[in-house]
């Protein structure tokens, strides 16, 4: 007996082009256009929320060194001093730091210079 798959294929198809609505022309309308877009659409999602990661954490290093450099010195230098004052502030909190409150960054950087060059 032939089985007829009308109603999961329908669903199965209308939920897929659901997916690519906003693609444009055929991409969003043709199913065979649609699924091709669709899977490749998924797959840069998958690796862009890993890329997002990264690209953060350059803007991040980014802001910083523009701070230190406002301030005389250079991110690797201000990084080491850090370090080796035994500061635990990561580079999310020093960017923040340096955009939103120069007056904090500046004198953090004062207190752990003198100590790297000692």
């Amino acid at each position: 007996m032939r089985v007829k798959g009308g109603v999961v294929s329908r669903r199965r198809r209308k939920k897929l082009l659901k997916r690519a609505s906003g693609f444009y022309s055929a991409n969003s309308r043709a199913f065979t256009h649609a699924k091709e877009k669709v899977d490749r659409a998924l797959a840069y999602e998958y690796r862009d929320r890993r890329v997002k990661k990264r690209q953060m954490r350059n803007l991040w290093i980014q802001r910083i060194n523009a701070a230190a450099r406002m301030n005389g010195t250079s991110y690797s230098l201000l990084m080491n001093a850090l370090k080796k004052a035994g500061v635990e502030l990561d580079r999310k909190v020093l960017s923040d730091l340096a955009l939103r409150d120069a007056s904090a960054f500046t004198s953090i950087v004062k207190q752990v210079l003198p100590q790297a060059s000692a």
